[in-house]
């Protein structure tokens, strides 16, 4: 709710399709009696980041959209944000996913996450031009953005698919950036439009980033689905490297190793089909996972 508000005003003038996951504040109420023209999907369980945003595209392309914007709710267009983006990607139609630039809640400066995706590492002009007052580039191209604030096109969508619910939350984006790549598309930020990501007065403390158990499968799924680089093959050798290690601390009588080691490959057990079949339906193309 404290960022609602702000949020929808800064979307006037575009059709709005709000996803909720099964809410505990006063959302639904709020959204009906005060922007009863926004389409208000309500869920009856929190179906997580990926799928959630899978019912908002579905319901947008059923409607004939052209382009679908993902907007995080605590984040905030600036004015002539989507228009440009879709000015930009109809002029550059090898980018599969366009993002504005992210600020913080304030808009004093680059959003602290934001900042890391346009290091020198993942392109090394985008600071190098700004500071140099170079002419600045209409795209820069980077392998990874976060989706607090997406442009992503009809063709895209029916190529890609939507997020892969092997994810509940995190871990989603990077997999949808990989499958991105995989099918020859570009990954690019656009940077004289804006938008405004307000968590910065907030600890990433939630349990999805927190908790060791959910940590590795993430990072597993992230890893080992990646349909680009990596091998389920990998995954394979890991599990018996596993079972290797416990056969050896069972001799060696350490059982707090044990435990953890055995939660370990009861989690690769668990993610081996998930990301098998995640594989296989992802380097094909198509409306994965939308309606």
């Amino acid at each position: 709710m404290q960022w609602l508000q702000k949020c929808l005003d800064s979307c006037k003038g575009y059709p709005v399709v709000v996803v909720d996951n099964n809410s505990s504040d006063e959302t639904v109420d709020f959204i009906k009696q005060h922007y009863p023209a926004v389409h208000l999907l309500e869920q009856n369980k929190n179906f997580g980041f990926g799928q959630a945003n899978n019912l908002g595209i579905s319901h947008a392309l059923k409607q004939g959209a052209d382009y679908v914007f993902l907007l995080n709710q605590d984040a905030y267009l600036h004015e002539g944000c989507i228009k440009n983006l879709i000015r930009v990607q109809k002029q550059n139609s090898q980018y599969g996913i366009l993002s504005p630039i992210h600020l913080n809640g304030r808009g004093n400066r680059l959003d602290k996450y934001f900042s890391h995706y346009v290091s020198y590492r993942y392109n090394p002009d985008f600071y190098s031009d700004f500071i140099l007052k170079n002419p600045l580039k209409e795209i820069y191209e980077v392998p990874f953005v976060n989706a607090a604030g997406w442009l992503l096109s009809r063709e895209v969508l029916e190529t890609v698919g939507g997020f892969d619910p092997i994810f509940f939350h995190y871990g989603e984006d990077d997999n949808y950036c990989q499958r991105v790549r995989y099918h020859n598309y570009k990954i690019g930020i656009v940077p004289n439009v804006f938008i405004n990501h307000d968590r910065e007065d907030r600890g990433m403390t939630n349990e999805y980033l927190i908790d060791p158990k959910l940590k590795l499968e993430r990072r597993l799924k992230s890893e080992y689905g990646d349909i680009n680089n990596s091998d389920i093959e990998g995954l394979h050798k890991l599990l018996r490297k596993r079972k290797r290690t416990l056969t050896k601390l069972f001799f060696k009588l350490k059982f707090k190793k044990i435990v953890s080691v055995r939660q370990e490959i009861n989690l690769i057990k668990k993610v081996l089909p998930e990301i098998t079949a995640s594989r296989k339906n992802n380097i094909t193309r198509g409306k994965h996972y939308l309606e």
